[in-house]
């Protein structure tokens, strides 16, 4: 068995400068004191060496080149990435991979390889061993825990326990007996390798008293998506400050609205309240249960295929529960 591990850096790479911790260990170094099966082929490349925060989706792309590449040869792919954004590129991964038959795994750490106490090398040694049980999907494997690649998201910024699962069960466990999927992704299509995104998406979390007009320099700025973190089920306001009309504007000049809650669980229902009923009736798309990662993620990458609203009306890899 080969599975290929694809370094980007990140805290699990980082050593101390005097500038702060920076990425500098390469593939090859991250696997030393690691323990590997010995039936197992470990294939180590640098993609990248970044700080997550600088990952962005032009890495999203080239990251999912990488993967596109090592199935070639390989029977699945762990990568090495920062916690701060890895929800988001799990995501991506998510889509961009759609179909793809074979395991591609998450992880990094919370403190670097090498420090006292530090978490990645268990973290590491679980990715690869849940890569090496051959179940296809995009996943994160963090403190024991497999979450689906759209589902993952960053809730503590210390804790070794860093990522939850939300609106979605654990996609499986690492515990004293071995790798357990309890709940993999769901393979609806033929892998069809799609790593082409448009970056041209806003995130806008409503306050009370948003100004309408930031809608307007939305589109003036040449944005081709918005992803509005709306109240409750779905609610903006609309009295004084009427931020349905703008709405309204924006898909006349045929920008994408899609709506979630600002809530961490559960959905956005925009069928319940009068006001969700206007926005429906403006066109925008309701985003249900996914996560900001999730929704801002495929929305960017929708608006780079030719099919945008049939896929953005699709559940097409755990992100939306049905």
């Amino acid at each position: 068995m080969k599975i290929a591990l694809l370094a980007t850096g990140g805290t699990i790479a980082c050593r101390q400068t005097p500038d702060g911790l920076t990425p500098a260990l390469h593939a090859a170094q991250l696997l030393e004191g690691v323990p590997v099966r010995r039936d197992v082929e470990i294939l180590p490349r640098d993609v990248f060496r970044m700080d997550s925060s600088n990952i962005q989706p032009e890495e999203w792309s080239q990251l999912a080149r990488a993967v596109d590449e090592a199935m070639q040869t390989c029977d699945g792919v762990v990568i090495t990435h920062g916690t701060d954004t890895m929800g988001y590129t799990a995501a991506a991964l998510s889509y961009m991979l759609l179909g793809q038959k074979k395991p591609v795994i998450l992880t990094g750490s919370q403190l670097p390889l090498g420090a006292p106490l530090s978490d990645a090398e268990t973290n590491l040694s679980c990715a690869l061993e849940a890569a090496c049980q051959g179940v296809p999907g995009t996943y994160v494997c963090f403190a024991r825990k497999l979450i689906l690649g759209t589902r993952a998201v960053k809730t503590r910024t210390m804790s070794f326990d860093a990522f939850d699962s939300v609106n979605r069960s654990l996609s499986g466990m690492i515990d004293s007996e071995g790798v357990h999927f309890l709940r993999p992704q769901m393979i609806r299509k033929d892998y069809c390798f799609r790593p082409q995104v448009d970056s041209r998406v806003l995130l806008l979390k409503l306050i009370p008293g948003t100004q309408p007009d930031v809608l307007d320099f939305v589109a003036q700025a040449g944005y081709r998506g918005l992803v509005i973190e709306a109240f409750g089920l779905g609610g903006l306001h609309y009295i004084r400050r009427n931020l349905v009309e703008k709405l309204r504007m924006l898909r006349d000049k045929g920008v994408r609205v899609l709506v979630v809650t600002q809530c961490m669980y559960e959905k956005a229902d925009l069928s319940i309240y009068e006001v969700g009923m206007q926005m429906l009736r403006s066109d925008v798309i309701s985003g249900m249960d996914m996560t900001t990662e999730a929704a801002v993620t495929k929305l960017m990458w929708a608006l780079a295929q030719e099919n945008t609203d049939e896929l953005l009306a699709q559940n097409l890899c755990g992100e939306v529960r049905t």
